[in-house]
């Protein structure tokens, strides 16, 4: 079996960009198997979840360690999406061989990517106007680990479940990655911020991390039960992408990952556009106007940033530091001096001690 070299090197470099990122694999890898190397749409979405079934326990691993894992709601995301990606999987076997299926996995995927899309753009957009504008993290957004998270969690209120509503958040979701391997994070991530607003995002990710791996792995197995795996292509995709998300992962707290996903968000539009049979003439319209939208966007929020007066960036900061730095206020009730020149009373002594 001979290896791709080029294959290899594009999932090296989707790999690279899924570490500093934290974006799943399978929005960027699938699309690029199927519109630059022209593998057919059921082999490349099998192939990607193969991969994304050995290198997802990674990140997991980094979230376990780090203490922003929500393991009941992981369990509760996992109870609906495993079942549903082993089914999802096994779609394709039900459509039985022939273009039917390959045309049904192709639109699949180009709907999930512009949803997924539209996600990371919203989450972008959002976390720009959080930060005034500027794109820069505060100190307290550029902490990590269980100290982060221990303070996170004393400051929110009590967690809810929703059994329910996460239940079918998980059986969404996984029959949508077990026919089209995308949206394991956008989709669940979107769906949780949306079910549990107090839930930080670093918790938010940690958690959809953890749920991504039986449902992944379950994915996967139904794909290589209905035999659409192809090692030839799927033995290039694990040399390139192991390596790749370890070196992107190392240097995730160096570069700046998060000035790469509006980017991605772009690409990944213009991925979903395609597979949906756009033409390239207004696939470049498009895209175009989205990047002169978020340009502009990008403008005016800092222009409105640069405007605010300085008091109000102090107010602002002073609310977002924790209560137990704060100093207490001083108690400035004047002193009780003497008067200049008063002598104090003497002081009353029994006849008997005067004697």
């Amino acid at each position: 079996m001979s290896v791709n070299p080029a294959l290899t090197l594009g999932s090296f470099l989707v790999a690279i960009m899924v570490g500093l990122t934290g974006m799943g694999g399978g929005a960027l890898l699938t699309p690029m198997l199927m519109l630059v190397f022209g593998v057919p749409p059921l082999a490349a979405v099998s192939s990607d979840l193969v991969v994304s079934a050995i290198t997802k326990p990674v990140g997991a691993l980094v979230h376990l360690r780090r203490g922003t894992v929500n393991l009941s709601l992981a369990g509760w995301l996992s109870i609906g999406s495993v079942p549903s990606a082993f089914l999802g999987g096994l779609l394709g076997w039900w459509l039985g061989p022939g273009g039917r299926v390959q045309t049904v996995t192709a639109r699949a995927t180009g709907i999930v990517l512009l949803i997924a899309a539209v996600g990371i753009g919203f989450r972008a957009f959002q976390a720009l106007l959080a930060r005034g504008g500027t794109g820069q993290r505060s100190p307290r957004e550029q902490a990590s680990g269980p100290a982060l998270a221990t303070e996170q969690a004393s400051a929110a209120p009590p967690f809810v479940m929703r059994k329910l509503p996460t239940l079918l958040i998980g059986i969404v979701v996984g029959l949508t990655v077990g026919v089209t391997s995308t949206g394991s994070g956008t989709l669940v991530i979107a769906g949780l911020a949306a079910l549990y607003p107090a839930l930080p995002p670093n918790r938010l990710v940690g958690t959809d991390l953890a749920q991504a791996v039986p449902m992944v792995l379950a994915a996967a197995l139904a794909h290589l039960i209905a035999g659409d795996v192809q090692m030839n292509v799927t033995a290039p995709l694990l040399i390139g992408g192991i390596p790749g998300v370890i070196i992107g992962s190392l240097l995730a707290s160096r570069a700046p990952g998060t000035a790469l996903r509006p980017v991605l968000g772009v690409v990944i539009l213009g991925s979903g556009l395609s597979l949906l049979g756009l033409s390239p003439a207004t696939l470049a319209v498009v895209l175009v106007c989205v990047a002169a939208g978020g340009a502009g966007f990008v403008i005016t929020a800092r222009s409105r940033r640069a405007s605010q007066p300085a008091s109000t960036e102090q107010m602002a900061a002073a609310q977002r530091r924790p209560v137990a730095q704060r100093q207490p206020a001083e108690d400035h009730r004047p002193e009780h001096r003497p008067a200049a020149g008063h002598r104090p009373a003497p002081e009353h002594r029994p006849a008997a001690e005067m004697e």
